[in-house]
């Protein structure tokens, strides 16, 4: 047999108790209507009036002044409710005592809850409103209930919209065609079912409320930040706005926040059409309000919420707090960022899944906020499941990759690499510098966050390299293998959706990669760079004027931002100067050697079936060709061959650098000049 609860405890049974002595109320009230009505045996008494009753009606008109409603304060203790006993899961009592509610309230509330939970009130609220039709309490029934006259101020004057029954949502009053006294009495359903112990949300608010994030280790300062606002929070209700530079960052320190301070929360999305709905269900539940991104014009939600000083609201989002939004301003906060890595978040979240790989060196550029992160560790895990196999660093990357996504794409074309270093034929210097890139953006936090060596003035802790070079030495492909070192995408920015030919459209195209780049963990290339990133000049007209103006606008932007981004540019001279300054590294990438030329070669045919007498070793001396006119020479060689059904012969490949020589304009040796 399951263990019976005790009644005591039952939130059902307290309610039932205070609607038990709420009905010796009615049959008393009913007993002195019937003592002295003419029409009380009428059978039907209610679907007309009688002229004997109009006659007693005016025999009964209240004459005289009567008392006042008894004031709040002269009011009994609340557990005398419809003079029910107490009980430990009493939420009616509750209720009353956390909102602030009188003895009389908390009558009327339970006047006109009675027939929804007790269906032999009906006919008797139908002979007390001298209409069987109307089986609700109205404010007459109510008021001649709770032994007040109908003309008493005080009392309807806690009937009225901002009196806390209306004003909290607790109690309706229908019917406002009607004459004041006449108009019925509702309770929410969403009330009720609380006051009987059902927790389940208000239906308004499906597809709204989501659960908060599990808390997950963060920094000192978000932790020392999650702990103060903590302890203002057990002080009393608080409206707060945290302005989040990346999306999640807001959310991960509020999870911490509430877990500090012991409070639940209803997190919710978009609730700017059921605001009411939502006060609501914090009240009665005594829990936090979270919404997580605000709506485009956020002045109206602003004012609700920061107007409810009863209830704790949290905001978050990454627009700055505007004192015109809300004549009550909230307490306005900046949320700490999330630093790349937070190796001790992705280690709470994917627990000894992670044990057989290098997790810190996987996680390392990225920026996930908390619900992210453990959103990431799930992707993972399932992939890993799909696979067949353990979790792998590259499980990790791809599902991080997923979460980081971007509005970059309306900018700028995705990458995702499928390279690595092996694909790289590079000289020694070049090599070096390209690994201590991505270095850099694996440890930029700890260098210029930890170790303080930022340079100040609001300047971001960003990567930028310039890649310099003749064309096809091979800048894009380090790009790409740099971003699938780090396991992030490339966006290849197009110039033709950024250069607009109105004044100051290009700095506002430039203004939204900027942004999407701070906000996504990617790698973020300008080819040929010099067209956006060229030399100010001295101006002679206008055209001059707002090309500097642009030149100057992107100095600024490059100083704040917080992403990696890499520029590639054939002529390093038309480079302005104050940018180049700016750069982390710049790697030049020489035309390759005759050395060099063998090993592209060599690395173009590694996948292509080739005879087995062939020997790249004269190309490589004969034809000066770059790393990518070498591929193209090979991509021709491969379709000769795949068009005869055979491998790949040294005749082919002397075909294809020949090809390559004359797309280039240049003599092929051993050709006649003509």
């Amino acid at each position: 047999m399951p263990d019976v609860p005790d009644a005591r405890d039952d939130p059902a049974h307290a309610l039932l108790a205070h609607v038990s002595g709420l009905r010796e109320r009615v049959a008393a009230l009913v007993e002195s209507r019937a003592a002295g009505d003419p029409t009380a045996d009428d059978p039907l008494r209610g679907l007309y009036l009688s002229d004997e009753a109009v006659r007693h009606l005016l025999r009964t008109w209240p004459s005289g002044d009567a008392p006042d409603a008894p004031e709040a304060a002269d009011a009994p203790p609340p557990h005398r409710v419809g003079d029910g006993p107490a009980d430990p899961g009493d939420r009616l009592v509750s209720l009353a005592g956390r909102m602030g509610l009188t003895e009389w309230d908390t009558l009327v509330l339970l006047i006109a809850l009675a027939p929804d939970v007790d269906r032999s009130f009906e006919p008797l609220y139908g002979y007390l409103n001298d209409d069987v039709s109307r089986r609700r309490a109205t404010v007459g029934l109510a008021l001649d209930l709770c032994g007040v006259p109908a003309h008493t101020s005080a009392a309807r004057a806690r009937l009225h919209s901002s009196a806390p029954l209306r004003a909290l949502g607790l109690l309706e009053v229908e019917e406002p065609e009607r004459p004041f006294l006449s108009r019925s009495l509702r309770v929410p359903d969403r009330l009720i079912g609380h006051l009987l112990g059902d927790d389940t949300p208000d239906a308004a608010l499906l597809g709204k409320l989501r659960p908060m994030p599990e808390p997950l280790p963060a920094g000192p300062d978000a932790e020392a930040f999650a702990h103060r606002l903590a302890a203002r929070l057990h002080d009393g209700p608080l409206t707060a706005y945290l302005r989040e530079q990346r999306e999640g960052d807001g959310l991960a320190v509020l999870a911490s926040t509430l877990r500090a301070a012991g409070l639940d929360a209803l997190r919710c999305s978009a609730p700017e059409d059921h605001v009411p709905e939502l006060l609501r269900e914090a009240r009665l539940g005594g829990r936090a309000v979270v919404v997580v991104g605000l709506p485009e014009q956020p002045g109206p939600l602003l004012r609700t919420l920061t107007a409810a000083t009863d209830v704790t609201v949290l905001m978050t989002d990454p627009r700055p707090y505007d004192p015109h939004w809300s004549p009550d301003d909230p307490l306005v906060l900046d949320a700490p960022g999330r630093r790349a890595g937070g190796t001790s978040a992705w280690q709470a979240a994917l627990g000894t899944d992670a044990d057989g790989f290098d997790l810190a060196a996987t996680v390392a550029p990225y920026r996930l906020g908390g619900d992210r992160i453990q959103r990431a560790a799930h992707t993972a895990r399932a992939l890993a499941a799909f696979d067949g196999g353990p979790l792998t660093a590259d499980h990790v990357r791809l599902a991080a990759r997923r979460q980081s996504a971007s509005g970059l794409e309306s900018h700028a074309r995705r990458i995702r690499p499928a390279v690595d270093w092996r694909d790289l034929v590079l000289p020694e210097g070049p090599l070096t510098q390209l690994r201590e890139l991505a270095l850099r953006a694996r440890h930029r936090d700890r260098v210029l966050g930890d170790w303080r060596l930022s340079a100040g003035g609001g300047r971001g802790r960003g990567v930028l390299g310039l890649f310099a070079g003749e064309s096809g030495t091979g800048k894009t492909l380090s790009a790409e293998v740099v971003a699938a070192d780090l396991g992030l995408d490339l966006y290849v920015v197009q110039l033709s959706s950024i250069v607009d030919k109105y004044v100051g459209e290009t700095e506002k195209n430039l203004e939204r990669i900027f942004t999407e780049a701070d906000r996504t963990d990617a790698v973020l290339l300008f080819d040929e760079a010099d067209a956006v990133f060229g030399k100010r000049s001295e101006v002679k007209d206008s055209h001059d004027r707002y090309a500097n103006m642009e030149s100057a606008y992107l100095l600024q932007r490059l100083e704040s931002f917080d992403g990696i981004a890499l520029l590639t540019t054939n002529l390093r001279a038309n480079i302005d100067e104050a940018f180049t300054r700016r750069l982390d590294l710049v790697v030049d990438f020489p035309f390759p050697d005759a050395g060099q030329r063998l090993a592209l070669w060599r690395h173009g045919l590694s996948h292509v079936p080739s005879a087995d007498d062939i020997d790249p070793a004269p190309l490589a001396r004969d034809f000066e060709l770059a790393g990518g006119s070498i591929r193209s020479a090979v991509v021709t060689a491969a379709y000769l061959a795949a068009g005869r059904g055979d491998k790949v012969t040294a005749g082919d490949l002397l075909e294809g650098a020949r090809r390559e020589y004359r797309k280039a304009g240049r003599l092929v040796p051993g050709e006649a000049n003509w």
